[in-house]
């Protein structure tokens, strides 16, 4: 216990440290950017702000004075009288990343109106999740039957079939299966819609089933490009597990080959499979990017599409710490669940 313990103290310093040098290098990339971003906003609100007061001036330049120092004291009342790398300002930024203190958006909005990035994006995170989550339990459950049926059947036509088709399709570009799925499915046959955003408004009671409806088509497209890979992947890792002795001494006892198969081979081979079903979600969520974009499925990956063409910096610093934290929760949990099957990594940590 003591030693799991001690891997699970290591473990999580670690993936706390990607999160914080994830975020550290994301505010430096940004850092020139939301200077000027926050500059023009402040000029912005000063200069509505003077309309708005219906203050009078003799001449243009006196304006142009008055403008200028409510700037200056608007930037100091801030902070951001000091540049973006100034040790005191980095700090606190990064600790307002950290605990989700993202401000506003400059263009987005929340299906309630709210323009604060972490209402925006909290309502955006289930609707990834369901896509993609779905899609991998889908693409898992195939994949293991499917790969440890092939193990056993090394060799045969749907061996070398499935394993042929997992090389091909790898190489397929998400987005280009994507088009081709619309174009089939939505513009000749008329199925499903193209755009996956629900058209029932948020709140009504037909939303959720609008929303299940436009899944339907990113959700089979997710499942054919991955489940031919997945059962390749498992068909590997069990097919190492069978050529043990023990799997042959079990075939010796008289011990029914389908219960070798599930019960021992399967078992055994877990660890990795394990690892590979944690890999499989953290690659389909953090890579949303772009099928959301395709599909117009109405998640963060979306988000953070639409928040790049337009430089909405609030949220693209938001959506990259969210899919930080899901890669790294979603890794822990992987490396904790392979710590117990594999007892190994506990003594060699």
């Amino acid at each position: 216990m003591t030693g799991f313990l001690l891997f699970f103290a290591k473990t999580t310093a670690y993936r706390i440290l990607v999160v914080v040098i994830t975020v550290v290098i994301t505010l430096i990339l940004l850092g020139s950017a939301m200077d000027k971003l926050l500059t023009d906003r402040i000029r912005t609100e000063v200069v509505e702000a003077t309309a708005q007061d219906n203050v009078q001036f003799k001449t243009l330049s006196q304006r142009q004075a008055y403008v200028d120092e409510q700037i200056k004291l608007k930037t100091q009342d801030l902070g951001l009288d000091q540049p973006w790398y100034s040790p005191k300002r980095f700090v606190n930024t990064l600790f307002e990343v950290l605990t989700f203190n993202l401000g506003r958006s400059n263009y987005a909005t929340s299906d309630s109106g709210s323009s604060n990035v972490s209402d925006i994006i909290l309502e955006r995170v289930p609707k990834t999740v369901l896509l993609f989550t779905t899609s991998t339990v889908i693409v898992v459950v195939i994949g293991l039957f499917l790969g440890t049926y092939m193990a056993e059947k090394r060799g045969s036509v749907l061996d070398k079939s499935v394993s042929f088709v997992a090389v091909v399709s790898n190489t397929f570009a998400t987005f280009w299966v994507g088009m081709l799925m619309i174009l089939l499915f939505s513009f000749t046959l008329d199925i499903f819609p193209a755009r996956s955003t629900p058209l029932t408004p948020p709140g009504e009671p037909l939303y959720f089933l609008d929303l299940l409806y436009g899944m339907i088509l990113p959700l089979i497209t997710l499942v054919l490009l991955s489940f031919t890979v997945w059962s390749f992947v498992v068909r590997y890792f069990v097919s190492r597990v069978l050529d043990e002795d023990y799997i042959q001494a079990k075939r010796v006892m008289g011990i029914r080959k389908r219960k070798i198969l599930y019960s021992h081979a399967l078992k055994n081979a877990a660890p990795p499979i394990l690892t590979g079903i944690v890999t499989a979600l953290i690659a389909s969520i953090t890579g949303s990017f772009i099928v959301e974009a395709v599909f117009d499925w109405p998640g963060v990956g979306k988000l953070l599409y639409d928040a790049i063409i337009v430089m909405d910096i609030p949220i693209i610093l938001g959506s990259t710490y969210v899919f930080t934290l899901i890669y790294v929760v979603t890794m822990l949990i992987a490396d904790l669940l392979y710590a117990y099957y594999d007892p190994r990594v506990k003594v060699s940590s």
